[in-house]
């Protein structure tokens, strides 16, 4: 078999797996979206040891670390093309959700955060108090 040598391979691999493309996304990619009161995040991390997760949330900013052992380098690899090492992914939260009360779940291969939201951010009905006179009132401060 001919193979060519190609000096910048390493680097296309490198930001391939950096940035993504169409064909082959980022690192760590997700899903997000709302049920009801839950805001719900999806990472796809396929091969992770649970263990290696880490997880930490400050000022309304989640960052996912996750890692991947090293191939064996007694292997002779045909194709290595998953993510290996320590990779992380940060998301910027919203001030309606609830940081303190997220949940985290790790299942074949896919990390679900749940958020919910905040109370302060949920709708609510404000009374009306009617006055039983017509006269004003004033309002001292």
């Amino acid at each position: 078999m001919l193979m060519r040598t190609d000096p910048f391979r390493d680097l296309d691999r490198w930001t391939q797996q950096v940035f993504g493309t169409p064909a082959r996304p980022l690192v760590m990619p997700v899903d997000a979206w709302r049920e009801g009161d839950e805001f719900f995040v999806e990472f796809d991390l396929p091969g992770i040891d649970p263990d290696s997760l880490d997880l930490d949330v400050e000022r309304g900013v989640v960052t996912v670390k996750a890692a991947r052992p090293e191939l064996d380098s007694s292997r002779s690899m045909i194709a290595a093309e998953r993510t290996r090492g320590v990779f992380s992914r940060q998301l910027f939260l919203g001030e309606s959700l609830d940081t303190d009360a997220i949940r985290a779940d790790y299942r074949d291969g896919v990390l679900r955060l749940s958020i919910p939201i905040a109370e302060k951010a949920k709708p609510r009905k404000i009374e009306v108090i009617r006055a039983e006179s017509a006269e004003r009132q004033a309002i001292n401060a």
